[in-house]
């Protein structure tokens, strides 16, 4: 499996909607790399049922779900795997909980020191970022471009790029190094989710193209 494409993340509010499981499916039908669940905190029961119901729609597509946080929801739910904040659980309690095949993310914000950290861990990528004007966590703490590069150059892992991405200005992360483009609003804010997270796949797939061009190298 490759970690290389547009990621999107479930927000709060898309999943209060009445019609949010037709529309991830059309998400998930649509070619994208992983969706995240990102369970709203203190109704544990719900967020596992939201969860199973999204894996049995990801399960149909053959699009891994990812969990964000939440280890014991991952593993009751049987997810594909966890993403995991600076704060949360460590990398390796993640592994040992949810066993070798499961994909584990990490949050670095801004630290390359960070990222070489989980990629020695056994983490399967690594996400940077606020790079943009986030909606979903405006206060995050700021990242530059130029530390895709950086990381690019230091790092043999898939890097995630995330905070303020869209159709508008996705090609900036990927033209710096960044293999999943990681975003809420971008596609779950629009009044066409599933429009935004086609033409954003498009998108990631024509950068490739020509990144794969010997004109380009």
């Amino acid at each position: 499996m490759s970690l290389s494409g547009i990621y999107p993340i479930t927000s709060d509010a898309f999943m209060e909607r009445p019609d949010h499981e037709e529309i991830i499916a059309e998400i998930a039908g649509a070619g994208i790399a992983m969706l995240q669940f990102r369970p709203r905190h203190g109704a544990p029961n719900k967020a596992l049922g939201q969860a199973r119901r999204l894996l049995a729609i990801c399960r149909e597509r053959a699009v891994p779900l990812i969990v964000n946080d939440d280890i014991g929801l991952c593993a009751l739910a049987g997810a594909d795997g966890v993403h995991l904040g600076a704060g949360d659980a460590s990398i390796a309690s993640a592994r040992a909980a949810l066993g070798p095949e499961a994909i584990i993310g990490a949050t670095c914000h801004a630290s390359l020191e960070l990222a070489r950290a989980a990629w020695n861990n056994g983490a399967d990528y690594v996400a940077f970022g606020r790079f943009f004007s986030s909606t979903g966590k405006p206060q995050a703490p700021p990242a530059e471009l130029d530390l895709l590069r950086k990381a690019r150059a230091a790092l043999d892992i898939p890097i995630a790029a995330i905070g303020g991405i869209d159709r508008g200005n996705a090609r900036q992360p990927l033209l710096a190094g960044a293999d999943l483009l990681a975003m809420i609003h971008g596609i779950f804010g629009t009044p066409d989710p599933a429009t935004a997270a086609r033409d954003l796949v498009g998108l990631h797939a024509r950068h490739r193209m020509a990144w794969r061009s010997p004109r380009c190298r």
